[in-house]
């Protein structure tokens, strides 16, 4: 492939101190990710999914290596520059919905573009339309707490690609739903995928959403190995 990664790690190392004590959680972690690509990271509980999933999306500082996000090292960028990068270049779901309670659906989603500096009515018009193709129409209006589970998630799936990001970037997405609830869940994020061509990093227990994926990608002792 020959167009630019949009995430590329290289060297990615992160280790944790307490007192004398030292863990590494990554080693070595090597990785791009081009427009497009469905990518899902397996693994066990304390394996380093979501540290991992965190450093790629600027959210921590690795302890060595780097991260590039279209060619920028995210850690040489200000705070400002790395939080303006994230608005446009990156969408996060995580498997808490993180909703602003006091604010209704339509105001939720709208929120990214709006702090991106765009006018609250063209920012709520944009978002009326992508609630709408997530299924959420008839719920523009309502606050997370009149939300089913289902419905708070695909709110959140819509606050995330309401930029168009580049990558969605998903820290057990589908974990607090039902079987049935988290594959349509799923089943529209790779619709999104298709339809805007966002590429996907996906940390997930689910192996049979994971197996839906391009590839997949399992974190061992603090290393990433493909399956294929």
């Amino acid at each position: 492939m020959t167009d630019q990664a949009i995430i590329q790690c290289q060297h990615l190392a992160k280790r944790f101190s307490d007192g004398d004590l030292e863990t590494n959680v990554l080693t070595d972690i090597n990785l791009s990710v081009h427009k497009g690509d469905r990518l899902a990271i397996v693994g066990s509980s304390g394996s380093g999914k979501s540290t991992l999933l965190h450093l790629l999306g600027g959210l921590d500082e690795p302890s060595h290596g780097q991260v590039n996000i279209h060619g920028q090292d995210i850690n040489q960028l200000s705070v400002n520059a790395l939080s303006k990068l994230r608005n446009q270049r990156l969408g996060f779901v995580y498997q808490f919905h993180h909703l602003l309670p006091e604010f209704s659906a339509v105001e939720n989603v709208a929120m990214p573009l709006i702090i991106g500096g765009m006018q609250p009515k063209q920012a709520q018009q944009q978002a009326e339309e992508l609630l709408i193709k997530v299924g959420l129409g008839h719920r523009l209006i309502h606050k997370p707490s009149e939300l089913s589970g289902g419905e708070r998630q695909r709110a959140a799936l819509a606050r995330a690609l309401i930029t168009q990001p580049d990558c969605l970037l998903a820290d057990e997405p589908t974990g607090n739903l039902d079987h049935r609830t988290a594959q349509a869940i799923f089943d529209l994020i790779l619709e999104l995928n298709e339809s805007l061509g966002t590429a996907l990093i996906i940390v997930t227990h689910d192996t049979g959403l994971a197996a839906q994926m391009d590839r997949v990608l399992t974190l061992i002792d603090g290393s990433l190995s493909t399956q294929d």
